[in-house]
């Protein structure tokens, strides 16, 4: 079975299509800029180079349709039709308590999900028109909704629940949710797999950390507690975003410095968090380099990041009476060995140790581990393309 991948951003779309026979990556790339000038597409198949296709693309449906030419194509196409196409897996942000799993996408899920939009306005409204695009331009292929909040459905009411009025939960389904669950479900299962144990057995905490970042405690391969909350926005600071604040700060901007509630959530959201502490960049790999140079406030920001992530370890590891493994992975996560070292000497209490000489990696599985560690150490690059294929390959086998 052949599987197409489409992750909707507002104005980009990333796709892979897999062969789930060997789960061989065919083809995957990336269209950006979508309804805004200079649109293009990067297109990477299985054998040969990445292709540049530029050319207008006023909305997802152009983007889609660019994306079934360019796998078609005769030059560096992978398949020859789109009836090759067996199945869409959709990755789709918010399914509130809707979805506890992942679903054919019919009329009444399709529904049911705009409704989850305002719990996630920059992201559900973006999924359902990669959606529709692709049902106009494959009416007949089935779709499938793999959804970012349905590992997290597992979550006991003592972690979801908010210290507001219960009568707000039923009202407005104002709850804990978290997100990256595609990405904490198979980082936990691979972990699982290292450790040499059935996934029953174990308490893994894995750090998701990128741009946008999340930690999830995960107790017999069932998440119990994560970071994000009722939005991406709570939790880890990340690139642009605060994480956890104090809620009367609100308040506090609105009346000194007279901000309307849409201009502090644009502060706390595109503001924030890295950029905003550092007034260098959002993105980690420039934050180093003004660490390099003596920049303070780069320092402190590291300081602050990796003081946070460490703190949520320590929180995770007493929600679940210990931890067998403590995993790494994302953009972030993946791929600095400074951040990774410095987050585990907070660690020792619980029997984390490390070698460095192991932990000297770059986007590379490794358990780096030191000799005589209690609590194993992980690296292990997330896939959450493939695992969306997975579900998709299930839901559409029953």
């Amino acid at each position: 079975m052949k599987v197409l991948v489409i992750n909707c951003g507002s104005s980009s779309l990333k796709y892979q299509l897999i062969d789930m026979s060997n789960t061989e990556v065919l083809a995957k790339g990336l269209a950006e800029r979508i309804g805004i000038y200079g649109s293009r597409l990067k297109h990477t198949p299985k054998v040969g180079d990445t292709v540049i296709i530029e050319g207008a693309m006023p909305s997802h449906k152009d983007a889609v349709k660019y994306v079934l030419d360019a796998l078609m194509d005769k030059d560096y196409g992978v398949i020859q039709s789109t009836d090759e196409i067996n199945a869409v897996g959709h990755r789709i942000v918010h399914g509130g308590e809707e979805f506890s799993t992942s679903t054919l996408l019919t009329d009444d899920v399709i529904a049911a999900v705009d409704a989850c939009s305002d719990l996630a306005p920059l992201h559900n409204p973006a999924n359902l028109i990669g959606i529709d695009a692709c049902k106009q331009l494959m009416p007949n292929t089935p779709m499938v909704g793999v959804f970012d909040t349905a590992f997290h459905q597992t979550m006991p009411g003592k972690a979801f629940i908010y210290g507001l009025p219960y009568e707000l939960y039923e009202k407005h389904k104002i709850r804990r949710y978290g997100f990256h669950g595609t990405s904490h479900s198979f980082v936990s299962k691979r972990a699982a797999e290292m450790l040499g144990k059935d996934i029953k057995d174990t308490k893994i905490i894995v750090c998701h950390l990128g741009n946008g970042a999340s930690i999830c405690a995960v107790k017999g391969g069932e998440s119990v507690d994560t970071s994000m909350g009722l939005t991406p926005l709570e939790g880890l600071i990340m690139g642009t975003r605060s994480g956890d604040i104090d809620p009367a700060i609100f308040e506090f901007l609105h009346k000194k410095e007279k901000l309307t509630i849409e201009e502090i959530m644009d502060i706390l959201n595109k503001k924030s968090g890295a950029l905003g502490i550092s007034e260098v960049s959002s993105d980690f790999r420039d934050i180093e380099d003004e660490m390099e140079k003596g920049n303070e406030k780069a320092i402190l920001t590291m300081d602050v990041y990796n003081y946070r992530v460490a703190k949520y370890i320590g929180a995770y590891a007493a929600a679940m009476n210990g931890v067998d493994a403590v995993v790494f992975t994302a953009g972030l996560g993946e791929n600095n060995k400074d951040m990774r070292k410095d987050v585990c000497d907070y660690l020792g209490y619980l029997g984390v140790k490390v070698d460095e000489e192991k932990n000297n990696c770059r986007g590379t599985e490794r358990d780096f581990s030191a000799e005589g560690a209690t609590v194993k150490t992980f690296v292990i690059p997330t896939n959450e393309e493939l695992m969306i294929a997975q579900e998709t390959v299930t839901i559409v086998n029953k």
